[in-house]
């Protein structure tokens, strides 16, 4: 079964993100990590592939592994720093381990690069030509979205007229980027529903758990941050526990409301630590099965 299988088939998904490491030392510790995830029960676990693909190799074992217990796994591929050859050689690994879902990416672009550099050598320049060509392989395909504005997009416009072109190569469902004002999700879906995109859409959701993460999730996002969550960083900055419980309580109130508004698919950025997936989840799980009963 594919994920868009699943997306169909249940009122509300409920999905976990895991990275790989960035060494291989550390490799069989989120290989643990991402186990220890499907003991949650999730309808799929996703594995990013790391910035301009340093760590391709790692996706797919983790993926693997995943897989092997029980959960569908949702492998990252970007066109950043790829050759064709690269490509097909990542395509059939995943087809070799049994992965049939993938998220299809452009990629940030590599901090590092030269001046002049070709980042793109497979001359894929956009997620939508990589849905195309995943899509010939038989893959189910998710896709990335902004709910509000991918921040090179220039107008949410246009990021949403990119957007339909991902739709249109075939993207199967998307998974946004996190936000932390639900209010932002509900009228970007309306956008959607105007441009006539009308493929699953899962709501992530970032629990912050450390005051530091703020900065950082607008600058990946292009997120706007209520004042109740800036008042709680604020406050809680220095009490790491005090922090942790009031972002893991910030993030079940966000998932009880998109539930109680007919959102269908809950994705988590776990970050890598199950401990805080797994305090959501005891927080919300008997939502979730009460809306799928």
């Amino acid at each position: 079964m594919q994920i868009i299988d699943i997306l169909k088939s249940k009122k509300v998904a409920l999905s976990f993100e895991v990275f790989p490491p960035k060494k291989i030392e550390a490799l069989e510790s989120i290989k643990k990590t991402a186990v220890e995830l499907t003991a949650l029960n999730p309808d799929f676990i996703s594995v990013t592939f790391g910035a301009g693909g340093t760590t391709q190799g790692y996706t797919a074992d983790i993926a693997q592994s995943i897989e092997e217990n029980g959960t569908k796994a949702l492998a990252h591929l970007t066109c950043v720093r790829s050759t064709n050859e690269d490509l097909h050689n990542i395509i059939k690994n995943l087809k070799e381990k049994k992965i049939s879902n993938v998220l299809a990416l452009r990629g940030d672009f590599p901090k590092n690069a030269a001046e002049g550099e070709n980042i793109f050598p497979s001359g894929m320049t956009h997620a939508s030509d990589l849905t195309s060509l995943l899509k010939k392989e038989g893959f189910c395909v998710g896709g990335a979205c902004y709910p509000e504005g991918h921040p090179e997009s220039g107008s949410r416009e246009l990021d949403i007229e990119n957007l339909k072109h991902k739709v249109d190569a075939g993207v199967d469902f998307l998974t946004t980027q996190m936000f932390f004002d639900n209010d932002m999700l509900y009228s970007f879906l309306y956008r959607l529903q105007s441009a006539g995109i009308h493929v699953p859409v899962l709501a992530g959701i970032m629990p912050i758990t450390n005051a530091n993460q703020v900065s950082r999730m607008v600058d990946l996002s292009n997120a706007y941050i209520p004042r109740k969550l800036l008042a709680i960083c604020d406050r809680f900055r220095n009490s790491p526990q005090a922090m942790m419980q009031a972002g893991i309580a910030y993030a079940t109130d966000q998932i009880i409301d998109l539930i109680s508004n007919g959102v269908r698919g809950i994705h988590i950025y776990t970050m890598n630590k199950p401990e805080i997936a797994k305090a959501i989840i005891s927080n919300v799980n008997e939502i979730i099965k009460t809306i799928n009963d």
